[in-house]
């Protein structure tokens, strides 16, 4: 649908440049250039309607292409959320990606690794930590 959409939207874009094109300004325009002063649009509908119709066609090709362009842009939206850039995985990293749980959630990996050996405890009644260890 999509598609389609964007073909009928240049159809309708080089109808209007022709449109445009076409129409007398005050110097004549194009349409004068087509034919001198009684061109084969002007000696079948008249001069003062070859105007009309083509200012009408101009504006409903206008109003036809601001519709049709509108109705892309919110085609073209995305429906989801924002996704960050963090959140990707690095391509070219040499490191191997952490396994997924069963149920698709990602574990929580620790920044830090767990310390091997146990805290050191204060003794009971005196409040201050142990001095350090030397060795």
């Amino acid at each position: 649908m999509y598609t389609f959409l964007l073909i009928v939207l240049i159809i309708d874009a080089l109808l209007l440049i022709g449109v445009v094109l076409l129409q007398a300004g005050k110097g004549g325009g194009m349409a004068a250039s087509f034919g001198g002063a009684s061109s084969s649009a002007d000696s079948i509908i008249g001069t003062r309607q070859a105007g009309n119709v083509l200012t009408k066609a101009s504006w409903w090709l206008g109003g036809a292409f601001l519709a049709i362009a509108f109705i892309l842009q919110l085609m073209s939206s995305r429906p989801r959320t924002p996704e960050s850039v963090l959140d990707r995985p690095l391509s070219g990293s040499p490191r191997q990606a952490a396994p997924t749980a069963p149920t698709g959630a990602a574990p929580a990996v620790p920044l830090e690794p767990a310390p091997t050996t146990p805290a050191p405890t204060t003794p009971q009644g005196t409040g201050t930590p142990p001095a350090g260890r030397t060795p």
